[in-house]
């Protein structure tokens, strides 16, 4: 069994910032994420994607920030089950709780910190008959690595952001890029729409509107796509049929834990420390829900931040916790490393 102080079931962005803030308090920590990497969304959906709202960062990639994320935490030796979901929790006559995943890997921790995002992601897709029979043959729902597609013939279906913004990455990776759309408005940013019709003038991205992908041919894997326009029907050769119709998000059996949910979100305790209607459980990040709530990375950082002092007093009741800045205290991780400023060199004048 894992023991742990603090179980964090969600290694994005919140849950590996909690891992730091909990460092600072001296508590470990232990998460669990059904994908197997942590990053969360960032890692797994859009880490060539830049944000721009991230404090002391004009622009940076989502894989970079999750890099830089993993590289801040590295002090504080936190324990990792990844490729595993949060299934089962129970709760002990102490107070404690072990969490079972579905692989049946048990941890056991006095407090559990829910940063699950938006919960387990699943791919709208096309009422494709025999869709199934390409999947992972020539059928992603998700761009993980761009250069899989290196000198490929894709094609695109949707309207929304992500379709328009990977039309536009790999038309300088693809050998043909393909975008399929069943209107011919679109529901991206206006600049995205207006770099896809340009980039359509010049040749680049063949756009087909109003036009559907009906059916998908092959043998061992994907060779062409069927696409209906109107009356007309055709097939168009395609190494790769990518249908970007957004992801269905659910919370899994985190949803059958007690918890009260509101809109697919866990309600908390924003006036103090995130907590739910549980003691001892938290939930931070886009995985909860309370007046005013803004599903924003930083807010994720900052409910990490009093979730992790509200944990302290409730493992060390008994204990004063004075809160020291890092520019003054420094930080000092489990593995030794120490960092710290300078300090000034007080010198006497004779």
């Amino acid at each position: 069994m894992i023991k742990t102080d603090i179980l964090i079931i969600g290694a994005g962005p919140t849950g590996l910032f909690a891992v730091f803030e909990a460092g600072l308090l001296k508590l470990k920590c232990h998460l669990i994420d059904a994908l197997p990497q942590a990053g969360g969304q960032c890692a797994e959906i859009y880490p060539k994607k830049p944000i721009y709202d991230i404090p002391g960062f004009p622009e940076v990639l989502a894989g970079d920030l999750v890099r830089n994320l993993m590289k801040q935490i590295e002090p504080f030796q936190p324990g990792f089950t990844l490729g595993e979901r949060a299934d089962t929790i129970e709760k002990m006559e102490d107070g404690t709780f072990i969490v079972t995943t579905d692989k049946g890997t048990k941890h056991h921790a006095p407090i559990v910190a829910i940063a699950g995002g938006l919960g387990s992601f699943e791919p709208r897709k096309p009422p494709i008959t025999n869709l199934s029979d390409f999947e992972d043959k020539g059928v992603e729902y998700i761009i993980r690595d761009p250069e899989l597609y290196r000198n490929k013939n894709v094609v695109i279906s949707g309207g929304g952001d992500s379709a328009l913004d990977w039309s536009i990455f790999l038309t300088d990776v693809a050998k043909s890029v393909t975008l399929v759309h069943r209107r011919n408005e679109f529901r991206g940013a206006l600049d995205s729409v207006e770099k896809v019709q340009e980039l359509k003038n010049l040749g680049k991205i063949e756009l087909i509107t109003p036009a559907e992908v009906i059916g998908l041919v092959g043998k061992d894997r994907l060779e062409e796509v069927v696409i209906k326009q109107g009356a007309e029907v055709f097939n168009r050769e395609c190494d790769h049929f990518i249908p970007l119709f957004g992801l269905s998000p659910k919370l899994g059996p985190i949803a059958d834990w007690g918890f009260e949910i509101e809109k697919n979100a866990i309600k908390v305790n924003n006036a103090l420390d995130y907590q739910t209607n549980i003691p001892g459980i938290y939930a931070i990040g886009d995985v909860n829900t309370y007046p005013g709530k803004l599903k924003l990375i930083l807010c994720g950082f900052h409910e990490a931040t009093l979730m992790c002092q509200s944990a302290y007093q409730r493992i060390f009741p008994d204990k004063r916790y004075v809160m020291k800045y890092t520019t003054v205290g420094g930080v000092e991780g489990f593995d030794g490393s120490k960092k710290e400023a300078p300090k000034a060199v007080i010198k006497s004048i004779d």
